[in-house]
């Protein structure tokens, strides 16, 4: 297996409302951040690819409108997923695996204040049995929280104290858009959304890019100091159904965790931190389970997606914090986790490494 790092990584403000700027004028400066940190130009970069989702945006092929941001020459080998950009990140690290390509950029946005996300996600659901009924993203997970709160692993007070921890963390996170200390008592006093979920169990509503770019080993350790090696990476989905599925578990991210294990030999030593992908407080909770994360590792340092929720980037980004701890010396080895879908439906977890 060919080795591939990721050797930069740049992230607009996550705020509540762009007014001002459109999805290609918010991507621009992010790719410039990222080109400069990597120390490449466009026209060292090999393939694109990007995520996002055309509902979000309202208009059909509405992603292509962003490659303007990349410039019309030279032209370029190019692909998008509609879907997390960490997907995208997938895509192009099988184009390296293969040989075809060295570098890539891989980038996504999402402007989620032009609509109204609960209920645009709603469209990724079964178009025959589920969908029809216009459930929002909010919605279900409250029912999620609800299948979690009756096994009796958790309760409420579990999931402020998610809040919490995020809040904490988010305070050393310039991006963030939610920080700051609160208690559990604070938080349990606020009114439900949706019971069991209060609107702080709720991932923000956030516009933002994000930009990655990764090469190739005999590229990587040229052109950066200290790369993150993708050392294993794995995705795997629950049914589509949601009637079918086991709501407090993800038994497909465990299932991907066991084929990254045999990738990367992750059992032998551990990990320092894990970036993990949780849109909603209970969410947090079903994920460190399923990864079997002890007290020990540090999880979600950055604040995760609760402090800020770049829609259809916010997987990359677990995987562009990890990175920049690791490059930064916070961390040696991390665990990272993007999903994608309702209910947690797609998983992919993959293992970072600094040499």
């Amino acid at each position: 297996m060919r080795e591939v790092g990721i050797i930069a990584y740049a992230q607009s403000p996550q705020i509540r409302q762009e007014r001002a700027l459109n999805e290609v004028e918010m991507l621009m400066p992010m790719l410039k951040v990222a080109l400069v940190e990597s120390g490449l130009t466009m026209d060292d970069i090999d393939f694109v690819c990007s995520g996002s989702c055309d509902y979000i945006a309202g208009g059909a092929f509405s992603f292509v409108g962003a490659v303007d941001a990349l410039g019309a020459t030279p032209c370029k080998m190019e692909s998008h997923v509609e879907m997390d950009a960490a997907w995208a990140l997938y895509e192009s690290w099988l184009k390296i695996q293969s040989g075809e390509i060295k570098t890539a950029l891989i980038y996504g946005f999402g402007k989620s204040s032009v609509g109204s996300l609960p209920d645009i996600m709603s469209q990724q659901l079964d178009p025959y049995y589920m969908a029809p009924l216009w459930p929002d993203s909010i919605s279900l997970a409250a029912l999620q929280a609800n299948t979690l709160l009756q096994t009796g692993r958790y309760n409420e007070e579990d999931f402020a104290a998610v809040v919490v921890d995020s809040r904490r963390k988010a305070k050393a996170n310039d991006n963030a858009q939610l920080f700051g200390d609160v208690s559990i008592e604070q938080l349990l006093a606020e009114p439900y959304i949706a019971s069991p979920l209060r609107r702080h169990d709720c991932c923000p509503i956030t516009d933002g890019v994000s930009v990655m770019i990764i090469a190739e080993k005999s590229v990587a350790t040229k052109q950066c100091e200290r790369p993150a090696f993708i050392r294993g990476i794995d995705h795997r989905m629950e049914v589509h159904q949601l009637g079918l599925r086991q709501l407090a578990e993800s038994t497909s991210t465990t299932l991907a965790l066991e084929k990254v294990k045999e990738q990367s030999g992750i059992g032998s030593g551990g990990v320092d931190i894990a970036e993990i992908y949780a849109p909603f407080s209970p969410q947090t909770l079903i994920l460190k389970d399923a990864l079997g994360l002890t007290d020990t590792v540090n999880i979600n340092p950055s604040g995760g997606a609760l402090a800020g929720h770049i829609m259809m980037t916010a997987g990359l980004d677990r995987m562009g914090m990890a990175y920049r701890a690791i490059s930064e010396g916070q961390a040696n080895r991390a665990l990272c986790h993007a999903t994608s879908g309702p209910c947690l439906q797609h998983n992919m977890v993959s293992v970072l490494e600094g040499i």
